[in-house]
């Protein structure tokens, strides 16, 4: 049976990961809605990047209602972990071929996302389930466009089931990512390196609440977060791809190349500037935090962050309109021995 690429959610990542796939010849389905949905519908998607741009004529669908499922698609579930729940509802129980068995008995769904919640959130209606560490520097702010600015690969990404293993769909899901101008490797410990990937995500509050500003104040910040987060990871017992590990594996395939692309901002930053009431700071922050508590170690840094991103959404504020030495006194005011 020929693959099929679902892309639930095509907003930077899975916007890029459907375009790449398309052009190494696969068949993508981008489910997308409002304003995006209609645009990647009416003028296919664009994406920019170092080479320029690119627009891809890709089918499009605003739901499941809109997807005949088969056998041999794959579903690679790419909204942010805020949305994920309502999106394993919606095509956990979507009819498969002509005897109308379940998506998620029968089809593989792979998590290409931040976090490490939404994996345990996919297992309770998806009898395959894949994790993936995904570094894929990437913005979308504009409907029917994505923008990416790296290279000599588009993004690395590391696969395998979860929680733990690998077997031969995952292998082939990372040999047509490879193909597809990525980095794809598969790891039969992907958990490990999905902690690795959330301790470097924490940096994002800073990013949307201070932006991107010249100066060792907002590095330091940053540096105070992932200090928590190791310290809550190592009182649990939780395994962690340390960042040397991390740096090595983007080493000669994901490296900034001079590109109009885009900004280079974060998830989080995105989040906060296109609107719509949420970010996913509770799941990366928030995740800390919630181990922090769960074990008896002071996250009061990240639980700052997650508070502060969380305020700024439902309120709609600007992203990086704090300056760094104001919430390195707000830092100063929690941070205390």
């Amino acid at each position: 049976m020929d693959k099929r690429y679902i892309v639930i959610g095509a907003g930077a990542v899975g916007g890029v990961v459907g375009a790449r796939l398309h052009r190494a010849g696969h068949q993508v389905v981008l489910v997308a809605r409002g304003d995006h949905g209609t645009a990647l519908r009416e003028r296919g998607l664009t994406v920019h990047g170092p080479a320029g741009a690119d627009t891809v004529p890709v089918a499009v669908a605003a739901g499941p209602q809109e997807v005949e499922l088969r056998e041999g698609d794959v579903l690679l579930l790419a909204v942010k972990t805020q949305d994920t729940r309502a999106a394993l509802a919606a095509w956990a129980e979507q009819p498969v071929g002509p005897d109308g068995g379940r998506a998620g008995a029968r089809l593989p769904l792979v998590c290409l996302q931040n976090g490490v919640e939404n994996e345990r959130l996919a297992l309770r209606h998806f009898r395959r389930v894949y994790g993936a560490m995904v570094v894929l520097p990437a913005a979308f702010l504009t409907p029917g466009e994505v923008s990416t600015w790296c290279g000599p690969r588009t993004g690395v990404l590391v696969l395998g089931r979860y929680p733990d293993g690998a077997d031969d769909t995952v292998r082939e899901i990372a040999a047509d990512l490879t193909a597809a101008d990525f980095r794809a490797v598969v790891a039969e410990d992907v958990l490990r390196w999905k902690y690795g990937k959330l301790v470097d995500n924490l940096a994002n509050a800073v990013d949307a609440l201070c932006g991107q500003r010249p100066g060792a104040e907002s590095a330091e910040l940053a540096a105070r977060a992932r200090a928590e987060a190791i310290a809550v990871l190592e009182r649990s017992g939780i395994a962690y791809a340390a960042p040397e590990e991390l740096t090595e594996l983007r080493l000669g395939a994901v490296e900034r190349r001079p590109s109009d692309a885009g900004a280079g901002h974060g998830s989080t930053w995105q989040s906060l500037k296109r609107g719509g009431g949420s970010a996913e700071v509770d799941y990366l922050n928030g995740e800390i935090v919630l181990l922090g508590r769960g074990c008896g170690v002071p996250t009061p840094v990240n639980e700052l962050f997650q508070d502060l991103v969380n305020r700024w959404a439902r309120e709609g504020r600007e992203p990086g309109s704090l300056a760094p030495a104001e919430l390195a006194e707000l830092v100063g005011q929690v941070d205390t021995p």
